[in-house]
């Protein structure tokens, strides 16, 4: 899901060796964030114990994880058979944090909360709506004042499991983008600008009027980014939140499996599929 698109498990992809003292990791921005206050944490309880992370991406963390060059690796999209097989020893996937993908956007003089609905967002990042005065966009937010403001659209450009994510979620909803771009951590975009990481497409979207990107719920929240609610199949409009993305953390509705997310579509009018 994210409580406004997709909700995701991020999961270290563990290698298990004789290490000693220290440890490194590379992988997902996604869970970044909070990976930083857990290994900051944990350095500081157990002196001696250095953990090391480095923010690059799903797909590099998958990388250097099959060459060897780190620990453990972490990814929002579990490794597929293959890459597995191209690993002579063991991976386990271990799911670490729940988190939300959403619509983040830049948009001059508006204040309101916006609303996306699925044939929304696919037609902008399908580039078959172009600017923020369209009608099909009005429609979905009445009496919210839109400004003859060209869209940006703000993808990544590494391989990332937060792209998995949202393009997953795209494939499901809108059979043109199905067929056209598919699901992927990297994927053919018909359009748009691209930016590394979470990180990248926040800065961008903050920085460039008219812009829309998809980014971890966090970022949005840090960095003071405004987000839209999306309709989901029960015709409710949800908006993601921290607290939200929380209620989940019992299972209710859900099975974490060590290489996927099982999400029901209907868990409650408050969940977006």
């Amino acid at each position: 899901m994210t409580r406004t698109l997709k909700l995701m498990v991020c999961a270290v992809l563990l290698c298990v060796t004789a290490s000693a003292q220290s440890l490194n990791g590379a992988g997902a921005t996604f869970p970044n964030p909070i990976y930083q206050k857990w290994f900051t944490q944990f350095s500081s309880a157990h002196s001696g114990v250095q953990i090391n992370y480095q923010s690059l991406g799903s797909g590099a963390g998958i990388h250097q994880l099959l060459a060897g060059t780190v620990d453990f690796g972490a990814s929002d999209g579990p490794m597929t058979d293959e890459q597995l097989s191209q690993y002579k020893g063991k991976i386990l996937h271990i799911p670490t944090v729940l988190g939300a993908v959403v619509p983040a956007y830049n948009i001059p003089g508006v204040k309101q909360e916006l609303k996306f609905t699925p044939e929304l967002l696919a037609g902008i990042f399908l580039g078959k709506i172009g600017n923020w005065s369209d009608p099909a966009i009005a429609k979905a937010n009445p009496g919210v004042k839109f400004p003859n403001q060209s869209i940006v659209v703000v993808h990544r450009s590494d391989g990332s499991g937060t792209t998995y994510i949202f393009t997953d979620y795209l494939a499901k909803v809108s059979p043109e983008w199905n067929s056209a771009v598919g699901k992927g951590t990297s994927v053919k975009w018909p359009v748009g600008l691209g930016g590394k990481g979470n990180e990248g497409v926040a800065g961008t979207v903050r920085q460039l009027d008219g812009a829309i990107g998809y980014i971890e719920l966090i970022y949005a929240v840090q960095n003071n980014i405004s987000y839209g609610a999306v309709r989901n199949k029960s015709g409710n409009f949800v908006k993601a939140s921290i607290e939200s993305t929380n209620s989940l953390n019992g299972g209710q509705g859900t099975r974490l499996h060590a290489r996927a997310l099982v999400l029901s579509a209907h868990l409650n009018s408050k969940i977006t599929p």
